[in-house]
């Protein structure tokens, strides 16, 4: 329901113009008259989750801030009519791979204004942030400190030195030692050298990627949860364990990280709950609730969609055909091959494709979205009030196998990636809000604004002024159509942009208006810690 109530701005408004620099003369207690906004949004339905705001407004910005929220009309030098849209702050990913420019392009289409790659991170770190600056970013970008690449690193001399690219991860899985082997101590005390240098260089938290990595034991990821625990940032982690039945389930992996979490006191965020759980996802979640109630700091993120992506020569894929029916509860008819753009037909099929092409990314469909029982299963990860909506955003790929690159805008239409790259966040609001009414539009939004803002504020000020459309605020705000709001993407075209995102603001500066990206525009900035010298 709407309020119309009035809410205080105007008065917090008025300070931070006069801190901008703007309208320093008029100190009367009302909003200045004239054009003294850069870009007014006027009438729109204004949602911010953290002040339970849910009322029409005009929002006022100037330069890269949100400068008045007001009842009143407001006058500046554009003056956009987004009557009948929802205004709201623009959605944080915290768990994107797709950090190029066409990964970050199909982003914003979805209403993204900051994605991060925190589950799987890069190293090295400064690097990292180099790169992107110096090709300039689309939306707001950041890195966690990578375990798995510093563990490729320490632990797999045929390897280049570290790269911050997807190309140079997968090419890894030629060489299977680092998934399968406990660290030796020297390889151990190398890879918490490298992840405390990347904290160093200004990581979001540790990267940890245990869900490829089953030969990982207990002692070396207490070493790495002490790590970050002591530098006060979370550790982003796929569950070790991956599986439906005992021993080695799902449930097992993720009580041990809970456990990590009661023991270190580290702030333990569970990624892409719904795909490590499997068939499993109504009592994980439990499990995490539960957890949190008991006072420990565990959070997690899912995705609405019943598709999972990984390498094809992931440990889960190397398995038996029976073992893996009996562990992950699907055939391997149930696999594809995101650059081909074909199913896979049995293990024999699956086993010439990670001989030949072994870094090559799949899509693996481990619930039936047409199912009430699947649907059921999936809703109980993607609705609880605490949980974020992440993508999971992989690169996007020509049929070639390599990966669309460059400034090419739009995607060819035979670019492939799956789904969930294009259309997550357009998607959890067209199915859970306006077709089966799950959540009210506040609540959903919470779950892509604030709630992740929240997860990463207590170690990175920076998300302190994101997720929250208020004065004084980072400008990143997305106007939404509500009657139109859609995903496109499917596993057969997925190079297609979410609708209903009318404008994109990041910063300040309009990056999609009237529902068209400007591709020359790349506000886009660093999200990064600053030196910690512990």
């Amino acid at each position: 329901m709407i309020k119309r109530t009035a809410i205080p701005h105007v008065v917090m408004s008025m300070m931070l113009l006069l801190a901008l620099g703007a309208g320093a003369e008029r100190q009367t207690g009302r909003l200045p008259t004239g054009p003294v906004f850069d870009v007014v949004l006027r009438g729109g339905r204004v949602i911010d989750p953290e002040s339970e705001v849910d009322a029409v407004r005009d929002v006022g910005i100037v330069g890269d801030r949100i400068a008045a929220v007001s009842e009143q009309p407001l006058e500046g030098r554009k003056v956009i009519d987004v009557r009948g849209m929802i205004v709201a702050p623009g959605f944080i990913d915290l768990h994107s791979h797709a950090f190029d420019l066409p990964g970050q392009r199909m982003q914003a289409c979805d209403g993204v204004t900051t994605a991060l790659e925190l589950e799987s991170g890069v190293q090295p770190i400064g690097a990292a942030y180099e790169m992107i600056a110096q090709r300039g970013a689309v939306v707001n970008y950041g890195f966690s400190s990578s375990w798995t690449f510093s563990r490729i690193a320490a632990m797999i001399p045929q390897m280049p030195p570290p790269a911050p690219t997807a190309e140079w991860y997968l090419g890894a899985f030629r060489y299977p030692r680092w998934t399968t082997d406990v660290t030796t101590d020297a390889e151990l005390t190398k890879v918490l050298a490298m992840l405390e240098d990347g904290l160093r260089q200004g990581g979001l938290g540790i990267g940890v990627n245990a869900g490829y990595v089953p030969g990982v034991g207990g002692k070396e990821l207490t070493a790495v949860s002490e790590l970050a625990a002591r530098h006060g940032v979370p550790t982003f982690t796929h569950l070790r364990d991956w599986s439906i039945v005992d021993p080695n389930s799902s449930v097992e992996g993720l009580n041990m990280l809970i456990g990590l979490s009661a023991t270190t006191g580290v702030h333990s965020h569970v990624c892409h709950l719904n795909s490590t759980s499997l068939r499993d996802g109504d009592v994980t979640i439990r499990m995490i609730e539960a957890a949190r109630q008991r006072g420990l700091n565990v959070t997690t993120e899912a995705y609405p969609y019943g598709m999972a992506s990984f390498p094809i020569t992931a440990t889960i894929l190397m398995r038996n055909a029976k073992e893996f029916r009996e562990r992950i509860g699907i055939d391997f008819d149930k696999v594809r091959l995101i650059a081909k753009g074909r199913q896979i037909v049995d293990e024999a099929d699956i086993r010439r494709e990670q001989k030949d092409s072994p870094g090559q990314l799949v899509i693996m469909s481990f619930l039936d979205e047409s199912d009430a029982e699947d649907r059921r299963i999936l809703d109980a990860t993607l609705t609880p009030p605490w949980s974020a909506i992440a993508s999971d955003a992989v690169p996007w790929n020509l049929p070639d196998g390599s990966f669309v690159a460059g400034e090419a805008w739009p995607l060819p239409a035979n670019a492939a990636s799956n789904p969930r790259s294009a259309g997550t966040f357009c998607r959890f609001l067209r199915i859970y809000v306006r077709e089966r009414s799950l959540l009210s539009w506040i609540d959903a939004i919470r779950k892509m604004t604030i709630v992740p803002a929240k997860i990463l504020g207590d170690s990175v000020p920076q998300m302190k002024l994101k997720g929250r459309l208020q004065v004084g605020m980072d400008a990143d705000i997305v106007v939404i159509d509500p009657a139109t709001v859609s995903d496109r993407a499917t596993p057969d075209h997925s190079a297609q942009t979410s609708e209903g995102i009318r404008y994109l603001f990041v910063h300040g500066t309009m990056l999609i208006e009237q529902g068209t990206l400007d591709p020359s525009a790349k506000p886009g900035r660093p999200i990064r810690r600053s030196v910690d010298a512990k």
